[in-house]
């Protein structure tokens, strides 16, 4: 774990599962905007390395922090990290999974099942709960904003493919209602960012490479977000531009 400084005006921001995709568009966009940025992985080592030496090289400031989101120690340690950087004053929560495995849901392992809502709903609460401790502007945090990555799947419930996995994004966006609601009053925003098809490796990892290329003629837009599209989303809701937004499921999804 190595850091190298340049200038970071806005606080550090953690981001969870930011080796690639979605994850480390918002991490790289971040630091150009003034964070500093805890790349958080669990297995991709090279690609967070990766990531930090994109910010590092632009300028910016950047650690790279193992932790398994679905282990509460791991999280605690790894907003122990966060605050070796300086004052704590966002959380992007996008750490998520599918499971690499498509079907219906009478036929999906129980093992699979489990380890989705480790990951995105358990792992999603426990970097809550840690954020929320550590930002809490009544216990001397600096306050500041929490946006979880939820997904449009939850409209239509992936059937045939990922419904647990659209049934863990449901969950995200409840969360995010309430907790919204519970810690206004500590200077804390949560909000979501729910993400349509994007081009990201989550698809090629399942086996579907070719996913979002075949769901383009169903997207208004015409064809899949990029990655840097749904990071500038979500450095909008943490600007002071939303400042009197919290509770919002924010979809980025080209009117699918």
């Amino acid at each position: 774990m190595g850091v190298i400084s340049g200038p970071a005006t806005r606080g550090v921001m953690v981001v969870t599962g930011a080796s690639r995709g979605i994850g480390a568009a918002t991490a790289r966009l971040a630091a150009r905007t003034g964070y500093a940025v805890v790349v958080n992985y669990s297995a991709d080592a090279d690609g967070a390395a990766a990531v930090v030496k994109d910010i590092t090289d632009d300028g910016g400031t950047a650690v790279r922090a193992k932790a398994d989101v679905s282990d509460p120690a791991a999280v605690r340690s790894l907003f122990d990290a966060a605050a070796r950087l300086g004052p704590l004053t966002a959380v992007v929560n996008n750490a998520g999974i599918t499971g690499n495995l498509i079907g219906n849901l009478v036929d999906m392992p129980a093992e699979n099942i489990r380890r989705v809502m480790d990951v995105n709903v358990t792992g999603l609460i426990y970097v809550c709960q840690e954020a929320v401790r550590r930002l809490n502007s009544r216990a001397g945090g600096a306050g500041g904003s929490i946006i979880n990555i939820s997904s449009t799947a939850t409209k239509a419930g992936s059937p045939g493919t990922w419904a647990h996995y659209a049934a863990s994004k449901g969950a995200v966006d409840v969360l995010t209602t309430g907790l919204a609601a519970e810690v206004a009053k500590q200077g804390i925003r949560v909000n979501a960012v729910a993400p349509g098809s994007t081009n990201t490796g989550l698809h090629a990892a399942a086996g579907m490479p070719d996913r979002v290329e075949r769901l383009n003629p169903t997207i208004p837009l015409g064809r899949g977000a990029e990655p840097e599209e749904v990071a500038a989303a979500v450095l909008w809701l943490m600007s002071a531009e939303a400042g009197y937004i919290t509770g919002a499921v924010l979809p980025v999804s080209g009117g699918r």
